[in-house]
């Protein structure tokens, strides 16, 4: 989509499971303010869009054009809603975001997924005509795709949902879609956790906890960080051979706990690449903790704005 000008900051609110995070972003990407709120993700999709709307009055100042938001679940830039969506935020699935969103701020409303928004920031800006793979190892296991230096968001938004691919080293396993065998179910910081117990490792209540035992040598901690980022690799790799990717950036929590983790992804990836592709490696993001709003707050430049005077429909 061609880039539209708008002339005073743009609001950036990235929505997680966990938290809403604001942010009011000026020229040349400045955040201006922050604001974060915990996320009310058992109450309901109404409390959530009051919630957001609440941390973007927080940050906004006169002038302020618009609203970006980077949210949770696969969105639907053109309708502006949540076309799907996992039990993480209570009835997510189906909301009009943007339309709520607009009507509760009196702003206009850009929307998108927000690996995608996140991702969107490895770009090199409008003459980037590269093509990008990039993963988010967190939670959950999501992920976007850039062609020719743009997002690809496919029917109904739900281009780039890596989690999803089906992966051999989760045969069998539930995935929070509610099939069986995806990459999420395997690589994900709670199903390396679980993994490790189903070995035979004292149970944990988080990913750290696994990290901490592998580095003292535990063999069930071991494996099972090596398998969650095996399959990654693999999945990535094949990717690769799929789209000749110019550049392949793994973020989330996931890949932060230690080189056991990114030594195992990154040798997994490149036994899987075709010739023309063996000097391709994985690499960390370069945007730092800013990444997801500074996404969003991009949004409005290029997605379809959603007016609050009218129901949705976009401009």
């Amino acid at each position: 989509m061609t880039a539209r000008h708008l002339d005073g900051p743009v609001i950036g609110l990235d929505l997680g499971g966990t938290k809403i995070a604001a942010a009011l972003v000026g020229a040349g990407g400045t955040v201006l303010a922050r604001h974060t709120l915990p996320t009310p993700a058992t109450r309901g999709a109404g409390v959530v869009l009051d919630t957001m709307a609440e941390a973007a009055r927080a940050v906004w100042a006169p002038g302020t054009t618009a609203v970006g938001v980077a949210a949770a679940g696969v969105i639907d830039p053109v309708t502006g809603t949540v076309t799907s969506a996992t039990d993480t935020i209570r009835g997510w699935a189906g909301t009009g975001l943007a339309a709520g969103l607009a009507g509760r701020t009196g702003l206009p409303v850009a929307c998108d997924n927000d690996v995608r928004a996140a991702a969107a920031t490895e770009l090199d800006g409008p003459d980037d005509d590269g093509t990008l793979i990039y993963a988010a190892v967190g939670t959950g296991v999501g992920g976007a795709v850039a062609a020719a230096g743009r997002m690809l968001h496919g029917a109904a938004g739900i281009a780039g949902h890596l989690g999803h691919l089906p992966s051999p080293e989760a045969d069998g396993l539930p995935c929070t879609c509610g099939a069986t065998g995806h990459l999420e179910a395997i690589a994900a910081g709670p199903a390396i956790t679980a993994h490790c117990a189903r070995l035979g490792g004292r149970p944990a209540d988080r990913l750290q906890t696994v990290a901490e035992r592998a580095a003292q040598g535990d063999p069930y901690a071991t494996e099972a960080i090596t398998l969650g980022a095996r399959a990654t690799g693999r999945a990535l790799g094949g990717l690769a051979n799929a789209l000749g990717p110019h550049r392949v950036v793994v973020a989330g929590g996931v890949p932060r706990i230690g080189a056991l983790y990114w030594d195992a992804l990154c040798t997994a990836f490149a036994a899987e690449l075709m010739p023309p592709l063996r000097a391709l490696r994985p690499r960390h993001p370069r945007g730092g903790a800013d990444a997801a709003v500074l996404g969003a707050a991009a949004l409005p430049h290029t997605l379809p704005l959603h007016q609050p005077e009218t129901t949705g429909a976009p401009s």
